[in-house]
């Protein structure tokens, strides 16, 4: 069955970075889209960043825009979020999804805090 599995996360000082991994299993990644979105506590889950299934096209959240890059390794089964200056206002779980056949799929999450 799919499965996603998310890593990479953890407290890290404002003006940080981390980078997330996602990896899947089950289906056949390299033809799919995948997205990371994020939850904050007390706030509706958001998308955060897309790629397209050959990594040649992106979008982004206006609130990441030049601050983080999604990537993939298809080679890898594995999707990146690679997180520089980082805000405390960007502390929320982040979950990598992928959807089949009008069927979303997430990951467990992996929690990341900004904070000093």
């Amino acid at each position: 069955q799919v499965q996603l599995v998310e890593s990479g996360g953890g407290l890290v000082q404002p003006g940080g970075s981390l980078r997330l991994s996602c990896v899947a299993s089950g289906f056949r990644f390299s033809i799919y889209a995948m997205t990371w979105y994020r939850q904050a506590p007390g706030k509706e889950r958001e998308l955060v960043a897309g790629i397209t299934s050959l990594g040649y096209t992106t979008n982004y959240a206006d609130s990441v825009k030049g601050r983080f890059t999604i990537s993939r390794s298809n080679a890898k089964n594995t999707v990146y979020l690679q997180m520089n200056a980082l805000k405390p206002e960007d502390t929320a779980v982040y979950y990598c999804r992928t959807e089949r056949s009008g069927v979303p799929y997430w990951g467990q999450g992996t929690q990341v805090t900004v904070s000093s």
